[in-house]
């Protein structure tokens, strides 16, 4: 009997063995989703992606042509200790278009691809956009499964185009990230583990009410608007980004998006790029969808996107089609704004835009998000037009 027992567990030593290897990359994976945002690895997983997860590139062939510089800021009081504060990794400010601020701290460089996070939504807002203006899009007020199919039956069958862009679906969805069971943990399990994101998002059935009626905020919204996007076009994400965007824009290095394990880009935090990149989208948004001379983005839906559209509480922050807008804004202040301190702000009165990557373990403590646009406001008012 005894010796049957060590033959049962020398072959389940095995097999563990022989699974552990089979599936070393997917434990490697997974162990980089939960060692991600840990002290001491946050700053340069940041950085290196691609190390950590498939991804795949966003074709550009259109060199970037180079940023003015224009006169250094004095910075302000408490800038260094502001720096610190909010774990500030790399800042590009741009004023009218040059440069007048850039530093790169906690060992990142200039050349450094560095994740978006929610950033990413701004950008495939963007691209909505475009193809909108193109007529691969009929109507925002199409229902997604028009051009999703695989929505069918789902929590988002029926909800409008609009709805999502404005993340009012609907769909019941825990963003807690640090809950290790909510829905927005589980979904980074599934990306690391190399499971499909479309699978995943088809399988949402429970509701919070009607579409259109409450805000909350649902990062699974922005990959339902990937599906509409690849069902109108027929083309992937990065070769729709890259072609639309990036090579319009011109881009540094090789830019990239982290995906699934079906090749599928993830569009709602995965896109990674330089943050001077970041600083020209800002600027591509502040000039209403123009840049260098040329319109990317129709001007009508930069203008639309950059309202606060959305039912949300009154009082708090807005939130148009995927951009963020603060309670108190004037008129042309909105930003992208991503988890662990990335931000892209945009005033236009001033012409400041504000590219930030941080690595901002506290971004989720009381005060932190004023922290951060305070600081934005200050440095546009340091160029305050008379």
């Amino acid at each position: 009997m005894r010796r049957w027992v060590l033959r049962l567990l020398g072959a389940a030593l095995v097999l563990a063995v022989a699974v552990a290897f089979w599936q070393r990359d997917a434990i490697a994976r997974l162990h980089a989703v939960t060692t991600l945002f840990d002290e001491g690895r946050i700053v340069q997983n940041f950085s290196h992606m691609d190390r950590l997860f498939d991804t795949a590139p966003i074709p550009v062939t259109r060199a970037p042509t180079p940023i003015p510089e224009g006169a250094a800021m004095t910075p302000p009081e408490g800038w260094q200790d502001w720096l610190d504060r909010r774990a500030v990794a790399g800042i590009v400010v741009l004023h009218d278009g040059a440069v007048v601020q850039e530093d790169y701290r906690m060992g990142t460089a200039r050349e450094d691809q560095r994740v978006s996070w929610s950033v990413a939504k701004s950008y495939l807002s963007m691209l909505v956009g475009i193809v909108v203006a193109q007529g691969a899009i009929a109507d925002l007020d199409d229902p997604v499964d028009k051009y999703a199919p695989a929505l069918r039956g789902s929590a988002y069958e029926g909800v409008s185009i609009r709805h999502v862009l404005q993340m009012s679906s609907g769909v019941d969805f825990d963003e807690d990230y640090f809950n290790f069971f909510s829905d927005i943990n589980r979904m980074g399990r599934v990306l690391a583990l190399g499971g499909s994101m479309d699978r995943f998002t088809a399988a949402r059935e429970d509701r919070i009410g009607p579409a259109g009626e409450r805000w909350q905020y649902v990062s699974i919204d922005t990959h339902v608007l990937s599906m509409v996007l690849r069902g109108a076009t027929g083309e992937k994400i990065p070769a729709l980004m890259g072609r639309l965007i990036l090579d319009p824009l011109g881009t540094w290095g090789d830019p990239h998006y982290v995906t699934d394990g079906h090749g599928v880009a993830f569009v709602l935090g995965g896109l990674n790029l330089t943050t001077r990149d970041y600083a020209r989208m800002g600027e591509l948004a502040r000039l209403n969808g123009r840049f260098d001379g040329r319109r990317i983005v129709p001007a009508e839906w930069m203008t639309e996107s950059t309202r606060a559209s959305a039912p949300t509480l009154p009082g708090a922050m807005g939130y148009g089609y995927q951009w963020w807008i603060p309670a108190d804004a004037r008129e042309g202040e909105f930003l992208a704004r991503g988890v662990y301190g990335q931000f892209v702000y945009v005033d236009q009165d001033s012409g400041v835009v504000i590219a930030v990557n941080g690595a901002d373990r506290q971004f989720r403590a009381p005060g932190a998000l004023d922290d951060a646009i305070g600081m934005f406001r200050t440095i546009a008012r340091i160029f305050e037009r008379e």
